[in-house]
C-alpha cells in the first residue's frame, strides 16, 4: 500500500470513530441523563477543551518526533476512553461525570492526532496539496456518516456493542498511522529547541502572515457560531421541538456529513480552485444565512434539508481553509501550522459550546440560532471587505 492509502486508513479510523461519538455522546447527555441545556453545554465544552490547551503542543512535538509516531501513539491513547465508558454501561454506572472524564481523554488524544495527521499531508501529497486535502476530507466526512449510521441503531442496539465497536475502529486507525513511512529529517527537525519556543515560533508564523491570520480568525468566528450551534443548539432543537431520538441525531449528523461529502467532491471533480480566499468567504456567507434559516425550520424534512445545504457549505471552506495553511507552511513548521489552524477552530469551541447552551436555557433554541448565525455574518463581512482573502490567488 501506498503512504497515502495508509494515510487514509488512519485518517478513515479516526473520523469513523468521531462520526459514533458525535451521536453516541449527544444521545447520553441529552437523551439518556436528560440533562439540562447548560450541562449538555458543559459537557460538549469538556470534550473540546483539551484542544484550546494542548493543540499547539502537539503540533510542536508532531514536528519534533514526526506525526506518524504522534498520530499513531494518540489514537492508541484514544481507544481508553470509549473502553472506559464501554465499563459503565455495562455496570450500568453511567453517570454525568462519567462522561466528563470520558469528554477530557477524547479531547486530549485529539489535541496529538489532530496536528500530527494534518502535518503528514505535506508528506504524502506529492506536491498536489489541494487534491490531497479534498481526498483526505473525502475520507474524514465519508466515514463519518458510516459512524453516524452506526451510532444511530443505539436505540434498537446495546450502546455497549456500539462503543466496542468504537475501540475496535481505533485500534486498526492505529496500525494505519503506524506504517507509514517518514523522512528521517522529520522525525529529527527542531530537536534543539524547547517546546514552548517551538509553539512561540509556529504562532508568529501564523500572525505575522496576512492570509493565515485571516483564515485563523475566520477559523476562530466559525468555531463560536457553528460548532457550538452543531453540537449544542441543533441537537437540544432536536429533543425539545421534534421530540428526537438517537436516529434522529444520526439522521442529522449524516444530511449534514453527506452535504459536506458532495460539496467536496464536486470540487475534486472540477479540480483546483484559484480564488481559494474568495471560495472561503463566500462559503461562510451563505452558511451563516442557512443557519439562520434552519431556526424557522417548519418540520423535521426541512430542517435535515436545511442542516444538508449548511454541510455543503461547510465542506467548501474547511477544505479551502486547510489548503490555504498547507500550502503557505513555510518547510519544517507544516506541523505547527496546522496545530495552529486546529486551534483556532477548536480553541474557541468551548466558548461556543458553554455560550450556546446558555443561550438556549434562557433564550430558546431558536433564538440561540439566530444570534449564532448573526455573529458569523457580520464576522464574514469583516473579512470580505477588510482583508486580502478575497483577492488571494494560488499559487500556479
Amino acid at each position: 500500500m501506498r503512504p497515502l492509502h495508509y494515510y487514509l486508513l488512519g485518517t478513515g479510523s479516526w473520523f469513523l470513530s468521531v462520526g459514533i461519538q458525535g451521536v453516541m455522546f449527544a444521545w447520553l447527555v441529552t437523551m439518556v441523563l436528560r440533562e439540562s441545556p447548560d450541562r449538555v453545554g458543559i459537557a460538549q465544552m469538556m470534550l473540546l477543551l483539551p484542544g484550546t490547551l494542548f493543540i499547539l503542543a502537539g503540533g510542536s512535538v508532531a514536528d519534533r518526533y514526526g506525526g506518524r509516531r504522534v498520530a499513531a501513539l494518540a489514537q492508541a491513547t484514544a481507544t481508553l476512553a470509549p473502553l472506559w465508558l464501554l465499563a459503565l454501561v455495562l455496570t450500568d454506572q453511567l453517570t454525568f461525570a462519567g462522561l466528563l472524564a470520558y469528554a477530557l481523554v477524547m479531547g486530549c488524544a485529539q489535541a496529538f492526532v489532530t496536528p500530527a495527521r494534518d502535518g503528514l499531508l505535506n508528506t504524502i501529497a506529492d506536491g498536489r496539496i489541494q487534491r490531497t486535502v479534498m481526498l483526505a476530507s473525502i475520507a474524514q466526512f465519508g466515514t463519518s456518516i458510516l459512524g453516524f449510521l452506526i451510532a444511530s441503531t443505539a436505540d434498537a442496539v446495546s450502546p455497549a456493542l456500539i462503543l466496542g465497536i468504537q475501540v475496535l475502529i481505533l485500534a486498526v486507525g492505529v496500525a494505519g498511522f503506524h506504517r507509514i513511512a517518514q523522512p528521517r529529517r522529520a522525525l529529527s527537525n527542531d530537536s534543539r529547541a524547547t517546546l514552548m519556543a517551538s509553539v512561540i515560533e509556529g504562532a508568529k508564523t501564523v500572525v505575522q502572515h496576512r492570509q493565515l491570520r485571516m483564515v485563523a480568525l475566520q477559523n476562530v468566528a466559525m468555531s463560536l457560531f457553528f460548532m457550538g450551534s452543531y453540537i449544542v443548539t441543533l441537537p437540544l432543537l432536536v429533543r425539545e421541538a421534534f421530540n428526537g431520538t438517537a436516529t434522529d441525531l444520526g439522521l442529522m449528523n449524516v444530511c449534514n456529513s453527506i452535504g459536506l461529502v458532495l460539496a467536496i467532491s464536486l470540487l475534486l471533480r472540477r479540480g483546483d480552485v484559484t480564488r481559494q480566499g474568495r471560495a472561503l468567504i463566500l462559503a461562510q456567507f451563505v452558511g451563516a444565512i442557512v443557519l439562520g434559516a434552519v431556526a424557522l425550520a417548519p418540520g423535521f424534512t426541512a430542517f435535515l434539508g436545511m442542516v444538508f445545504v449548511w454541510g455543503a457549505c461547510g465542506g467548501v471552506a474547511m477544505t479551502m481553509s486547510r489548503t490555504i495553511m498547507q500550502e503557505q507552511a513555510p518547510d519544517g513548521q507544516q506541523g505547527r501550522v496546522m496545530g495552529f489552524h486546529s486551534f483556532s477552530f477548536m480553541g474557541a469551541g468551548p466558548l461556543g459550546a458553554l455560550g450556546s447552551g446558555y443561550l438556549v436555557d434562557q433564550l430558546g433554541a431558536q433564538a440561540a440560532l439566530g444570534i449564532s448565525a448573526t455573529g458569523m455574518l457580520a464576522v464574514v463581512l469583516m473579512i470580505g471587505f477588510r482583508s486580502a482573502l478575497w483577492h488571494m490567488k494560488a499559487a500556479p
